[in-house]
């Protein structure tokens, strides 16, 4: 195809857009009508010395793009394309640009090293361009240092895109020789050696072989060590990033090391350039999270069975560690607390002392005091909320009767501060640290209360004072005012709240008209407390919460009044719709929960139902995800009465089931779904031809994010359930579905803990279904079209119980279905239960768990299998 692709790149980014849009117009053509020439011609382009450095950054972005998307489906079929292209086509592709590796222009060698990573990444896991790691390598021994560089940076995204099990030991060996050789102090050239410290970032999963090995692993280390003090700060920064990757992935090889590391880290959080300086306190943070899995996982009884030892380093380097983040907290910027994004040194020790706290507990304590007492009256405000922010920062971790006496003596101190300090920093700190107290000091689980009736009123009074002050400090103290209500909500018929709850309600929505409401996310934090002082308040305030029903039925019928709106706006109305609907859930769910309370609700329910209908109209995803699950509170709380609503909403259920795009609207359908099974019962059934055609087309679609897959098959079980035997006709289409799915979870678990969590999400999502299926066939005359299925689900329970990688979840789920299988089908089942493993070892175990639920599930799973066994 004739086309100057030079020009039309450059028009490509024209500030024109009517000349950009042309440009798009023209490459989309050009690649629908020949992919092949479209792709050489980029990577010619990417390649030629001579064309101008806009066209060839484009040229390879574009060629990028082609090889790559986020979702999943779409990578897949990008994949598919590019490995049917012609093997001639892709080799002069590659040919192409590692001849560019080696440009004079900076921006051509860094685009076509992303492009190399990319294909590399799609063709080395099929075992082809088994030639490319080999001519990398000798790249890298070239004289040229941009060469080098832009080599070694190609390692470094090929490490990034393929696993490490796709390359052999060999061939890492080679690599992380090459990049640890361009990271040393004798590399001359400062580019070169910051790009093989950042490859060595992303080659270190690769590197399990050679940190096991005592020599390689010292040398690994010696070289990162050096690299953190180069005079270029860039290589410093990324030599820290490194170390950071080798605590959580080599925790168990770092005690040798630890020691230097410290000195390495202190000085650096001391004199270095903040984005060193965080790094390096990011270290520490990073050894607390190892250890706070570990003790979490293992408690504190280490036997030799533990593979992974906890070597307490945090308590080792706590007389050294503390001071060192104390003196970080003095460190602020002026307007952090307005800077919704910001992250400073002061902000990472304060965070960095959290995990401290928590890995070491009351040991800290001791440590942290002295700097509160010495700094907390002083006159400089940087002195103040640096103590305010330390004790903050300790309060989860310790144990609650080693901070009462200080937080007694510090509450009223704080709330007079929150009231009088000048300082809004000051203040914006004190109220986060009020929240600290109020979510870990407060509340049914702690013998002695903080909160007592003398100070409860001054503690209200402070906060609601606070809600008037600056939007980041009236944030805050609706944090703290949150906490403060979730502390009493299992208190019993009557809360202390309840004398301050209409001032407390009507002060919130106070906050939500604010005109600056907008900022620090204050009119979100506001009804987010008022939905929790609502969930958290007894019978006795049940009139109060009911009169808020038209207040907030009212506010979202006025956002859905027909003005023009810019698109600003249009995005702050569907935030604020959104948070409106989510408060009406809470009011429905609140009042739902007791029969006056939900008689006297339901003379709303038509106009709130109305309204949700309304909100549909507007195109927003997040609103339709808030009205959809307050429209289940709103079919669980009305049960049978809902069906009235059937006829006009049931398009939106169908439009919220099809939105494979915004698939988190597709999951709460999914979700409501089965609520409105629940409510309605068999009088959903008109609408079930519809709905499990619309959920076994999901199922089929590869479009569809997998998360929806199990709310999909759990849904089965809820439709089976609400109208028994008449599921009779779905049971073709949707058991060979569950039983592919069965299969594949079978077979996906463990290849990592993601893939463990969602294959144990899918098992219970199948177990479920299963379990709806027998339930609703139960009793029934046609209980004997189950049968057939009966091996392959047992032989499903025996595979999962085999595996030894199911969570508790799934165990519970999976012992009831092997109850409700023998209890539906009776002396059909026996004998095949008998022979299958589960139904003894898998019973037996679940019989003698700690988890009174499992245990529960299996005793009726026992006494169900010696019905069907003695028939």
């Amino acid at each position: 195809m004739a086309l100057e692709v030079t020009q039309v790149l450059l028009n490509a980014q024209s500030i024109d857009a009517n000349v950009r849009k042309q440009a798009e117009d023209s490459l989309r053509q050009f690649q629908e009508q020949n992919l092949p020439s479209f792709l050489l011609s980029l990577s010619g382009e990417l390649g030629n010395e001579e064309k101008p450095v806009d066209s060839r950054k484009l040229a390879g972005l574009i060629l990028k793009n082609a090889l790559d998307a986020k979702e999943q489906h779409r990578k897949f079929e990008l994949i598919q394309r590019w490995l049917s292209l012609d093997s001639n086509v892709k080799s002069q592709i590659k040919t192409c640009l590692l001849n560019t590796l080696s440009s004079a222009v900076a921006d051509a060698r860094s685009t076509a090293s992303q492009v190399v990573a990319k294909i590399a990444g799609i063709e080395l896991p099929q075992k082809q361009w088994p030639e490319l790691i080999g001519s990398l390598l000798l790249n890298v021994h070239q004289q040229s240092s941009h060469v080098k560089q832009a080599t070694l940076e190609t390692l470094g995204y090929l490490c990034e895109e393929v696993s490490p099990d796709v390359l052999d030991q060999d061939q890492v060996n080679r690599i992380l020789t090459a990049v640890v050789q361009g990271m040393n102090a004798s590399e001359g050239n400062n580019d070169v050696r910051l790009a093989a410290t950042r490859s060595l970032y992303n080659a270190l999963g690769f590197a399990q072989a050679n940190f096991s090995n005592d020599m390689e692993r010292d040398y690994i280390m010696r070289v990162v060590c050096e690299a953190t003090l180069s005079p270029e700060v860039r290589i410093r920064q990324a030599a820290f990033e490194c170390l950071v990757s080798i605590a959580s992935t080599y925790y168990d090889k770092l005690a040798r090391y630890i020691q230097d590391i410290f000195g390495i880290t202190a000085k650096a959080v001391k004199e270095d350039e903040e984005p060193v300086a965080l790094q390096a306190v990011e270290f520490w943070s990073s050894i607390c999270d190892e250890e706070i899995d570990i003790l979490e996982e293992y408690g504190d009884d280490f036997t030799g069975d533990s593979d992974v030892p906890c070597f307490y380093f945090i308590k080792q380097a706590l007389p050294a560690l503390v001071p060192m983040l104390l003196e970080t907290l003095l460190k602020q910027e002026e307007d952090q607390d307005q800077d919704e994004g910001a992250w400073n040194i002061a902000m990472a020790g304060g965070t960095c002392l959290g995990l401290v706290a928590r890995t070491v507990g009351d040991d800290i304590v001791p440590l942290v005091m002295p700097f509160i007492e010495e700094n907390i009256t002083k006159s400089d405000w940087r002195q103040r909320e640096a103590a305010t922010y330390a004790f903050g920062s300790i309060l989860e971790g310790p144990a609650p009767e080693k901070l009462m006496p200080i937080v007694n003596v510090a509450l009223s101190f704080m709330l007079t501060a929150l009231t009088q300090d000048p300082n809004n920093h000051v203040k914006d700190t004190t109220a986060w640290t009020l929240g600290r107290i109020f979510e870990f000091l407060h509340g049914s689980n702690i013998d002695t209360p903080i909160i007592n009736q003398a100070n409860c009123q001054q503690i209200i009074t402070v906060l609601l004072q606070s809600m008037k002050d600056v939007p980041n400090v009236a944030e805050k103290a609706c944090g703290a005012l949150y906490f403060l209500a979730q502390g009493y909500e299992d208190v019993g018929p009557s809360s202390p709240l309840t004398p301050f709850f209409q001032e407390i309600v009507q002060s919130l929505l106070t906050v939500t008209h604010r005109e600056d409401a907008g900022e620090s996310r204050l009119r979100t934090a506001a009804y987010e407390t008022l939905n929790e002082v609502v969930r958290c308040s007894t019978d006795e305030t049940a009139p109060m919460v009911l009169q808020l029903v038209p207040v907030i039925m009212m506010e979202l019928h006025n956002t859905l009044e027909g003005q023009k709106l810019s698109s600003d706006e249009r995005e702050r109305q569907g935030e604020l719709q959104g948070l409106l609907c989510g408060c009406l859930q809470v009011l429905i769910q609140k009042l739902g929960s007791s029969e006056p309370n939900k008689y006297a609700f339901m003379q709303y329910a038509d106009q709130i139902m109305g309204l949700f209908l309304r909100v549909f109209a507007c195109r927003n995803a997040t609103v339709h995800e808030e009205a959809m699950l307050a429209i289940g509170a709103l079919a669980y709380s009305t049960g049978p009465d809902f069906g009235k609503y059937m006829t006009e909403f049931y398009k939106y259920i169908e439009m919220g089931l099809q939105n494979f795009e915004e698939y988190q609207v597709c999951a709460v359908t999914v979700g409501v779904v089965g609520d409105i099974c629940r409510a309605l019962e068999d009088n959903v059934l008109p609408y079930c031809d519809g709905i499990m055609t619309q959920l076994l087309k999901n199922l089929s679609s590869d479009q569809l994010h997998r998360s929806v897959k199990p709310p999909i098959f759990s849904c089965f079980g809820d439709i089976a359930l609400a109208i028994g035997e008449n599921f009779e006709k779905y049971l073709m289409y949707a058991m060979p579905m569950l039983q592919r799915a069965a299969e594949l979870s079978a077979h996906t678990a463990g290849i990592d803990d993601e893939m463990t969590e969602y294959t144990n999400s899918l098992r219970n999502g199948i177990l479920e279904a299963y379990s709806g299926i027998f339930q609703g066939f139960k009793s029934s005359p046609k209980t004997q079209l189950l049968v057939p299925y009966a091996p392959h689900i047992l032989q499903f329970l025996d595979s999962i119980y085999i595996r030894k990688d199911m969570d508790e979840v799934v165990m519970k789920t999976a012992i009831g279905v092997l109850g409700d299988l023998a209890d539906t089908l009776g002396s059909h089942a026996g004998s095949l239960i008998q022979q299958s493993v589960s139904s003894k070892e898998f019973l037996s175990e679940c019989l003698s768990s700690d988890d009174h639920l499992i245990k529960e599930s299996a005793e009726w799973a026992k006494l169900a299998i010696s019905r069907a066994i003695s028939i």
